[in-house]
């Protein structure tokens, strides 16, 4: 069984953050690792706003000497970091392990808030995570935040975005479209620095969708784990999701989550044949 690890934030709804990785994890049937990076918590009353609290970076230090005390793993994900010290502390143990695929989810906001990392948080995230990542993974806010190009409105926008994001080092980059983008499909793209891919299924019009990204990143990293090549790893990613989203279930008034074991219920099997 491979090992993978995921370096996030925890949600302790279930639905995004580690929690969310380590049931896709187990659903793609990899063995999941987890470092907590910081706990974000919602109040009811106050409108369900968030609060993150970040994991001083020794104590994230103690959480992947364990984990890497068995040797390296075949494949990590990061999330949210919550501060540039733990962005380079991770950044510091990926470099230790070359042949891991390493799959960056730059979580900058928190769905349903306004709440924005730290320009320096930003800075690091393009600093030490981008050029060591195999793929990211950004929606299209954080597309455009990190491109440096604002908002994204066009899938020839999200094209510029991802050449200029893989300019700052991902080797593949895959820009989350989502209901932002306004379009009739659910459409992601990919590109690896010569070719784009773009990727369309139905778009479902349901709330139910809280950690839709975090999954989808974890899916890739469980596939790249057990050999898919990259197209094929984005493209079983994409439908783990939608049959997540499509039978997504309501956690509470707030908040509706996707299912994270809809794609196995769904007696779909996790093949390599999608190349």
């Amino acid at each position: 069984m491979k090992k993978v690890l995921t370096i996030a934030g925890s949600d302790s709804t279930g639905g995004a953050g580690l929690q969310a990785d380590l049931k896709t994890f187990q659903e793609y049937g990899v063995f999941g690792f987890s470092s907590l990076t910081s706990v974000v918590t919602m109040d009811p009353t106050a409108g369900w706003s968030h609060e993150v609290t970040e994991m001083p970076v020794d104590l994230l230090e103690k959480q992947l000497i364990s984990v890497f005390a068995g040797g390296p793993v075949a494949a990590l994900k990061t999330g949210m970091m919550g501060n540039e010290a733990n962005i380079a502390l991770a950044s510091e143990y990926i470099g230790k392990y070359p042949e891991t695929k390493v799959v960056i989810d730059p979580v900058i906001a928190c769905k349903g808030t306004a709440q924005i990392l730290q320009p320096k948080s930003v800075a690091a995230i393009k600093e030490y995570l981008l050029p060591q990542a195999l793929v990211t993974t950004p929606n299209l806010v954080e597309a455009g935040i990190l491109s440096e190009l604002g908002d994204l409105t066009s899938i020839d926008d999200m094209k510029k975005a991802a050449v200029a994001i893989h300019q700052q080092g991902a080797k593949n980059v895959v820009v989350k479209g989502g209901h932002r983008l306004g379009t009739e499909k659910a459409v992601d793209l990919l590109y690896d620095g010569q070719d784009f891919i773009l990727l369309e299924n139905e778009l479902y019009q349901t709330d139910r969708n809280h950690g839709a990204g975090c999954t989808f990143a974890a899916a890739i990293t469980a596939g790249l784990a057990k050999g898919l090549s990259m197209a094929a790893a984005v493209r079983l990613a994409k439908q783990f999701v939608a049959q997540g989203i499509r039978q997504g279930v309501v956690v509470n008034p707030y908040v509706g989550h996707v299912w994270h074991g809809a794609y196995n219920s769904a007696e779909h099997r996790m093949t390599p044949e999608l190349d």
